[in-house]
């Protein structure tokens, strides 16, 4: 059972402690949780746009906050997510405000501009976060903390559990995690939760269509657009084009939950009980966490969700005072 968070209680290693988000009280539902931040999007933050070429030809861009002096924190965004996404963007402004420069790394493919590869990015691909980490390191840029959501939390523990014989010197936030890939795959074709699924699956026909444009694909875009799942999609496209046998082995061999234990780098995992992308299946054991690690568990929150308060105008958002909070605790 997860133990109440009191402060100061990340001194001493808690696996799993409860979080002490309360949901607003108009918005107790996980699904009003999950969309009610796309409605009410905040500005988007000013950001100087770097192109990163990689030496397989294609490229990553990376967009920094207007601050040029303090500490940097690299952000990470979710599936076909990109820095205008309502999660960055209110990450993106609450870091300068806080005393950080905020730099979002981009997956290839999601800056607005379609990479130049057949091949993009999945839920398991480190390899870029690598290049990117030892680029900014190797120019002096000190990265403090790394900050991933959804898609980008997976790959962001899968790395860190990669990472266990020369751990990074930072601090982590991963948030609404889906650790067993598999899991999700088969809840989002339940109920509602095929909503998300149609949307996300048609974004992704989308960004193959665009790619379609410039380059050529061993994959036809009719072909792809036939994909309905993500079961159906990542058998017959995430897989192939990425050096995998099916979608099973890639679910099997990228899902984060197996890398926990190896983590040790300081680690908050933020997750929802009730994220609506996923079953409480795949929230880990105690004993599936290093010493390193922290979950913080809320009853409520949707994905990427956490409103706490305000109006259905005016929401306030906990999780980047949560964050903030987190990543700057000695």
């Amino acid at each position: 059972m997860a133990k109440p968070l009191e402060e100061g209680e990340l001194d001493s290693h808690v696996p799993i402690v409860q979080s002490q988000f309360t949901p607003a009280w108009w918005c107790r539902n996980p699904h009003l949780q999950t969309l009610w931040p796309l409605v009410v999007k905040p500005r988007h933050p000013e950001l100087k746009r770097e192109r990163i070429e990689l030496t397989d030809g294609d490229f990553i861009d990376l967009d920094w906050t207007a601050n040029k002096h303090d500490p940097m924190v690299l952000v990470i965004h979710g599936l076909e997510g990109s820095a205008h996404s309502h999660y960055a963007r209110r990450m993106l402004h609450a870091l300068p405000q806080n005393g950080f420069r905020g730099v979002l790394m981009h997956f290839r493919g999601r800056s607005g501009e379609p990479n130049r590869l057949p091949r993009a990015y999945h839920s398991g691909e480190t390899g870029d976060l690598q290049f990117i980490f030892n680029l900014l390191s190797s120019r002096g840029d000190k990265i403090s903390a790394i900050i991933a959501y959804s898609l980008g939390g997976n790959v962001l523990l899968k790395w860190l559990g990669e990472q266990q014989n020369d751990p990074p010197d930072i601090k982590a936030v991963a948030v609404s995690v889906p650790f067993v890939l598999s899991e999700l795959a088969d809840h989002m074709n339940k109920g509602f939760s095929r909503i998300y699924q149609r949307y996300l699956v048609k974004s992704l026909h989308k960004t193959f269509e665009a790619k379609a444009s410039i380059i050529d694909l061993p994959l036809s875009t009719d072909f792809i657009k036939k994909m309905r799942s993500f079961w159906e999609f990542d058998d017959k496209v995430t897989a192939p084009l990425h050096g995998f046998a099916s979608a099973r082995e890639y679910y099997s061999k990228s899902s984060s939950r197996q890398f926990l234990i190896g983590i040790n780098t300081p680690t908050l995992v933020i997750q929802a009980k009730d994220d609506p992308f996923m079953s409480p299946r795949v929230i880990p054991d105690e004993g599936e966490l290093s010493d390193s690690v922290t979950l913080e568990l809320a009853g409520r929150g949707g994905h990427v969700g956490f409103i706490s308060g305000g109006t259905p105008r005016r929401p306030q958002f906990w999780l980047e005072d949560r964050i903030i909070k987190y990543i700057t605790h000695k």
